[in-house]
């Protein structure tokens, strides 16, 4: 082992509602959901209509701009809909699944350099898996990455557990380093010393402890090798290296995922076995009233009840809907219910409470205060402040000297939540980014 971090800024969002290590039931959903806004900077190609026979692994769309990059079918089956929206946007590609599966075969082999990684990377639509730093876009056809970061543990509030999820799929996890080794040196983060991960061969190892966001690859890159102008980095989640290993050991797309069902909110709580793209109705119930989250309560996506699981998730968050008023509200002396990052109130006192938290932001947004706040729960060697207020203003110049390459917005998605001021963060630095593409790409 080496490059040990350890960190000490950031801050665990104490939500009750941890999927316990059991499954508690499969799906095999009738219709899967392919939905181009995964992906984020992606202007699909319709490469299906209705009615069309499909196998797991045939492409159903790609990218405009590169149309090598494939994207496809998790099932086999036939295509019920094309889903679109606003100005004929492409929302969704519809698949109702046949009964028994059939799979592209792509062939059982190790690829042997860098050419046939990226080859079979695309060819089996999981190309879209890599993502590239700075920007969080899709990895470039023609960039060549001084390294890619793999963060074998998520720190996120009631984050799946990786250990569990993937401990039956080290085989498929080696497989992928390897092949990845053959484009770019891979470094792989680990939380604590026994993991199943420790055992990886083919790259570099690194233990990294803190509160959240330790788990951010993003965090990580920022200490071991952190992103300059000029330079390219790609990132990809276990649960898709997984993915991409089971192709090169089988020869078959497989992106059957344990997915994590959390949240207050939640009547059971455990994993559901199923495949990105499930309607959310057919892994939980969903009462009235309450939110259903694609992913963490810091970055995730609001699904709603009628919503698909999203190609990159492996966990639900159900939250109740906080659109109750609350009686003299923030002047009330004591607010039990209610934690605090700060000593406003008396959760400090009860470190190790958790909380049936909900929606409510408990305010609305105000003038932007300056407190050190920020400081205290970004982990990175940047000033996170000064950077925010350039991507307000548009500042391209101080964007880029305050550390706009090193960040995505999930990395300052703790600043969303200890701001006094109720600023949308995130929302913020990605309006950064969206310009720094715009202007600089």
């Amino acid at each position: 082992m080496s490059n040990n971090l350890a960190l000490k800024k950031g801050l665990n969002v104490p939500v009750k509602g941890a999927a316990a290590p059991v499954v508690i039931k499969t799906v095999s959903p009738d219709v899967v959901a392919v939905k181009p806004t995964d992906f984020y900077g992606l202007v699909p190609r319709l490469l299906v209509k209705e009615g069309d026979a499909v196998l797991a692994g045939s492409p159903v769309m790609a990218d405009k701009m590169h149309p090598e990059i494939l994207f496809t079918s998790p099932v086999s089956g036939t295509v019920q809909e094309i889903v679109r929206g606003a100005k004929r946007k492409l929302l969704a590609v519809l698949v109702k699944a046949d009964a028994k599966q059939e799979y592209v075969d792509f062939g059982k082999q190790a690829p042997q350099n860098a050419g046939e990684v990226k080859e079979l990377l695309l060819k089996s639509g999981l190309w879209g898996s890599l993502i590239q730093r700075p920007y969080g876009v899709m990895a470039s056809l023609e960039a060549t990455p001084k390294a890619i970061f793999i963060s074998t543990f998520n720190t996120a509030p009631l984050a799946a557990d990786t250990d569990y999820v993937l401990g039956e799929a080290f085989a498929d996890l080696q497989a992928g380093v390897t092949a990845l080794a053959k484009v770019a040196p891979v470094h792989v983060s680990l939380h604590k010393g026994e993991s199943a991960f420790t055992k990886l061969k083919d790259a570099q190892l690194h233990v990294v402890s803190g509160p959240h966001p330790a788990g951010n690859v993003g965090v990580q890159i920022s200490h071991l090798s952190p992103i300059r102008k000029g330079e390219t980095v790609w990132t990809v989640s276990p649960l898709l290296l997984a993915a991409f290993g089971h192709v090169i050991n089988t020869g078959k797309l497989e992106l059957t995922r344990k997915v994590a069902v959390t949240g207050p909110a939640a009547e059971k709580l455990g994993y559901v076995i199923c495949l990105p793209g499930t309607p959310v109705k057919a892994i939980t119930d969903v009462k009235e009233n309450v939110r259903v989250v694609g992913g963490d309560v810091l970055t995730g996506e609001n699904l709603g009840a009628e919503g698909y699981l999203g190609f990159f998730q492996n966990q639900l968050t159900l939250l109740k809907e906080g659109n109750e008023r609350e009686w003299f509200g923030w002047a009330k002396p004591f607010r039990p219910k209610v934690h605090s990052s700060s000593w406003c109130y008396f959760s400090w006192l009860t470190p190790k409470k958790e909380y049936e938290m909900n929606t409510n932001l408990h305010g609305g947004p105000r003038a932007f205060v300056e407190t050190k706040c920020f400081e205290d729960v970004t982990p990175m060697d940047i000033f996170p402040i000064y950077l925010i207020k350039a991507c307000i203003a548009g500042d391209i110049e101080k964007m880029e000297k305050f550390g706009i390459y090193e960040v995505l917005p999930e990395d300052l998605a703790l600043c969303d939540y200890v701001d006094p001021s109720k600023n949308e963060i995130q929302a913020y630095i990605q309006k950064g980014i969206d310009l720094m593409i715009k202007e600089m790409a």
